[in-house]
Parts: structure tokens; C-alpha cells; sequence
């Protein structure tokens, strides 16, 4: 049956959210405000019909909007939508009982996405397709524009879909593209291969490496084992140039990475040691080292060794220590940390629990938390807080442009 409803929020995930006698329903690409119809199936309204648009409501850029899952909000417009943003994170404080200054969203502009993962799959006609997945389903929509993405990366989707073919030796295998832009091309990194059967045959590496050859690829790897080589793929950290690690983790947008580390470096100015915890290849400790010495620490050896390698490239620097060390088993102690007077995290989603029960042991005055996750962030203050940190202010980082993710740095004080 056919229901009309009003939209009254935009629920966590950028659905937007009816107040219905019978609960909660959600209905995607829709806005405060706005009059919708269809029916509704398990919570869900499917098919929807926008009756009376909300004043936001703009004209998506993208060609695929609506079919493709990636831009769940692309609908609405810049100010009402990067508020939505920090008063997500806000919420999540308040269900761990913190109030804080929260800062304006820091916003990304478009066409500045250096990083996509594209799925491959046969298409009809034989022929191998890109793109993304359609909202809740396995479906392919095929992607020929992205207006979030670097243009370097949407002008080689024709040479990324030759690539792709031959990984699709397999009928199992459902391979992803991992392409990154980096100062020396692109590097692609292919995932979802079946293994079990043996892996790629011989044949078709060497048609995907003279596909790699035809693209100009800076490298192309399976899984972080490399097939061909062409040029180092490097980017750059501060006054770095860092080897990056194939199928290593890069934040995906540069505007996004220069406000994350402005607010780092200026919350550890006068600092005598610091402490880069979850620090990847570099991205923080490289700057962080332009203003006093950096113990550097990470589970991912590969990241570890880049970052290393990066270390020559740069002059100025005060020193800096590097180590491969799991910080979710094994996180540095008080003892590990000792001289440090600023600590600087950049978990993964999970967040840092147990490295943050380290720190209040710590000298540290000053700890810098950048957080993928404002629910794990959230928990994870509570711990500093309830140690005698206190949260100074917090910013919003539009990271994933027109997404329902968060991104955010937050400053504490002893």
C-alpha cells in the first residue's frame, strides 16, 4: 500500500527518517522537510516519490545519482549539509556524555578524491565494466563520470576496464581496483581474486601487465604483491617524498589530509618529543618532525619501512624513530612513551582503546586524536576525560564528500 509521509531528519547513514505510529522509517535521497510517497517494506519506503521538495534540495552533478550507492547525499545543499555533518558528531559526544566546542565542518571540494576502489564485473556484452555498487544491492552500476574523483582517475576508466579484464579469469573472482593518484601515476592494487583454484594463471598476468604497460600505470599489484613496476609510485608528506607501499593506506583527499594535519602540527607547537601512533607511512610524522623530534609507531611493517625510506628525502627535520609494533596488542606503555609531551593517534574505525589507557600514565600534556569514526572517538575520550584530559574543541572533516562519513581531529589537554 501506498503511504505518504514527511521526512522530519536525516537519520546517521543519510537516509532520511519519517517519525511514522509504527516507528521509524527510512527513505533514501530524501530531506528535512520534504512530502514523500511509496511503500513501505521493513522500515523502508521503496520507491520513492518526492511530492514537495525541500528548499535545500539541489541538482545532484553526478549522471549516476540515484543508481549508484557512493553519493547518498549529494542532493543537499553545502550549508544545511556540512551542519548535519558536525551535529553528527556532536550526537555522538552526547551519548558519552561530553559537550565540547565543535568546530564548523571543514569542507572538500569536488573532484579532488585521489583514491576510488572500482569494482570490475563482465558485462553483458562480454566486455569488462567499472563501477560502483548500486544502494543495498550487489549490483554494478557502470561509472563513466565521478564528479568527487581526481580527473586523472576518471580519464583513465576506459584503460582501468582493460586492465581489469584479465582478472577476471575466474567466474568466482570479483576483483576491485584499489586506484590511487600518486606523484608518479597511478597505482592500482587488485583484491578479490579467487585463490583457491591457483590463483591468476600465467597468462592472464602477463595480459594484465601489458594492459598495466598500454595504461602508463606506475605499478599494478595483487593484493600487495607486485606484478610490474614501471616507476616508484611516491607521494609526499611535508617536505617528504615517501615510497607508498602497494595496497598501503593514503587518506583519499589531499584537502582533506592538509586540514587534518594544519590542526596537528599547530596543536603540538613548543612540544619537546611527540609521539605519531597509528602513523601509517608518514602522514602526520613528517610534519610533526618540522617541529620537534617524532617516535613513530604502526602495525603495517610495509608502512613502516616507506616511511623510513621517505626519511632521506627531506632536509630539516628534527629526528625521528620508527617502529613496527601492533598498538592494538601491544600499545606503547607509559615507559615506551616516556618524553613524549604530545601524542598524536590516527586509528583505524575500531579506534585506539587500549592505547588510550596508556596515555593518561604518560607526561604528555597534549594529545592530538584524528578519528575515521566519531562513535569510537567518543568512547575513547571518555577514557582521557575521565583521566583529566580535557576535549578543547573538535573539527569535522568532510573527508568522503556527499557520504554519511565523518571524519575529525580532536585536541585534548592535560
Amino acid at each position: 500500500m501506498t503511504e505518504t509521509l514527511i521526512i522530519s531528519r536525516v537519520g546517521a547513514q543519510g537516509d532520511g527518517v519519517a517519525d511514522t505510529p509504527a516507528g521509524p522509517v527510512f527513505a533514501p535521497l530524501t530531506l528535512p522537510g520534504e512530502t514523500v510517497r511509496g511503500e513501505v517494506r521493513d522500515g523502508r519506503l521503496e520507491g520513492v516519490e518526492i511530492v514537495t521538495p525541500s528548499p535545500e534540495r539541489v541538482a545532484p552533478l553526478s549522471p549516476h545519482y540515484g543508481d549508484c550507492g557512493g553519493c547518498s547525499l549529494q542532493h543537499w545543499a553545502a550549508t544545511p549539509y556540512l551542519e548535519w555533518k558536525r551535529e553528527q558528531v556532536r550526537l555522538a559526544l552526547a551519548r558519552e556524555g561530553i559537550e565540547a566546542e565543535i568546530e564548523p565542518t571543514v569542507a572538500t571540494p569536488p573532484a579532488s578524491r585521489r583514491r576510488l576502489a572500482l569494482h570490475a564485473r563482465r558485462g553483458a556484452d562480454g566486455r569488462a565494466i567499472l563501477g560502483f555498487k548500486a544502494r543495498r544491492s550487489w549490483r554494478l552500476v557502470e561509472v563513466t563520470e565521478c564528479p568527487i574523483a581526481d580527473p586523472r582517475l576518471v580519464a583513465a576508466f576506459p584503460a582501468l576496464a582493460r586492465v581489469a579484464a584479465p582478472f577476471l579469469e575466474h567466474p568466482k573472482s570479483a576483483p576491485t581496483l584499489h586506484v590511487t593518484a600518486t606523484l608518479t601515476g597511478l597505482d592500482v592494487d587488485v583484491t578479490g581474486v579467487e585463490r583457491r583454484t591457483g590463483g591468476l594463471s600465467r597468462d592472464a598476468q602477463m595480459r594484465a601487465i601489458a594492459a598495466a604497460a598500454e595504461a602508463d600505470l606506475a605499478r599494478l599489484s595483487l593484493a600487495g604483491d607486485t606484478l610490474v613496476m614501471a616507476r616508484q609510485p611516491t607521494v609526499a608528506f611535508g617536505p617528504a617524498t615517501v615510497p607508498l607501499p602497494a595496497g598501503g593506506f593514503l587518506q583519499a583527499s589531499p584537502p582533506a589530509e592538509a586540514a587534518m594535519v594544519e590542526r596537528a602540527v599547530a596543536a603540538v607547537k613548543g612540544a619537546r618529543k611527540i609521539a605519531d601512533l597509528f602513523c601509517g607511512a608518514g602522514t602526520f610524522t613528517f610534519p610533526l618532525a618540522t617541529v620537534a623530534p617524532v617516535l613513530a609507531a604502526d602495525g603495517a611493517a610495509p608502512a613502516i619501512a616507506a616511511l623510513k625510506a621517505g626519511v632521506g628525502s627531506a632536509r630539516g627535520l628534527k629526528p625521528i624513530e620508527a617502529q613496527a609494533r601492533d598498538l592494538f596488542r601491544r600499545p606503547l606503555a607509559p615507559y615506551d612513551l616516556r618524553g613524549c609531551d604530545a601524542i598524536v593517534l590516527d586509528p583505524p574505525r575500531a579506534g585506539a582503546l587500549e592505547q588510550s589507557r596508556q596515555l593518561p600514565g604518560t607526561k604528555a600534556s597534549t594529545v592530538v586524536y584524528v578519528s575515521c569514526s566519531p562513535g569510537s572517538f567518543a568512547r575513547d575520550a571518555r577514557v582521557l576525560i575521565d583521566a583529566g584530559f580535557g576535549l578543547e574543541r573538535v573539527t569535522p572533516i568532510d573527508q568522503f564528500l556527499w557520504s554519511a562519513h565523518v571524519e575529525l581531529v580532536g585536541v585534548f589537554r592535560r
